[in-house]
């Protein structure tokens, strides 16, 4: 379940940060996720269509306040995908700027698990790089697109749809 509040679309985990750090309506204005791109051996990307809204993303979620990134990409992707996962490298960090919403994207291996469906993922797929850029809006695909092509972390702000500069 999901609430609107001061215009901003809020989970249960973001009221609860905010209600447990004593936060009013106004304070809390951005929210840190993390999201795994998790990278097979042959090159199979992990995708899942989101149960909301039907859209295909990265698995991913809201960091707890006791948790570090790393811990906290783990624990989301196994519980979206159940695949069990390790946290490689930070390859990206974007933020939606219309949402206030920053993401730290990690590349991920596979340790385990089989894949299946949760209440958050409606489907759970291993995509082809092709398969990526035809199923995301470019400003997800480009997070599990960074994850494959190596390099630093990419920074990049969006507004949801676009890249803005």
């Amino acid at each position: 379940m999901h609430s609107v509040l001061a215009g901003r679309l809020m989970t249960p985990a973001l009221l609860g940060l905010r209600n447990g750090a004593g936060l009013d309506e106004g304070e809390l204005s951005y929210a840190c996720v993390e999201i795994g791109a998790v990278v097979r051996e042959n090159g199979r990307l992990s995708a899942i269509r989101r149960a909301d809204n039907g859209t295909w993303e990265l698995p991913g979620g809201v960091l707890e306040v006791d948790e570090t990134p790393q811990a906290g990409v783990v624990r989301e992707v196994l519980e979206e995908t159940g695949v069990r996962v390790e946290a490689q490298q930070l390859t990206g960090v974007h933020k939606n700027m219309a949402r206030g919403i920053v993401a730290l994207v990690f590349r991920c291996r596979p340790a385990g698990g089989d894949a299946r469906i949760s209440d958050e993922a409606s489907a759970v797929g291993w995509l082809t790089p092709a398969e990526v850029g035809e199923r995301m809006a470019e400003v997800y695909a480009v997070r599990l697109l960074d994850a494959v092509g190596g390099g630093g972390p990419q920074v990049r702000a969006h507004d949801g749809r676009r890249f803005v500069s």
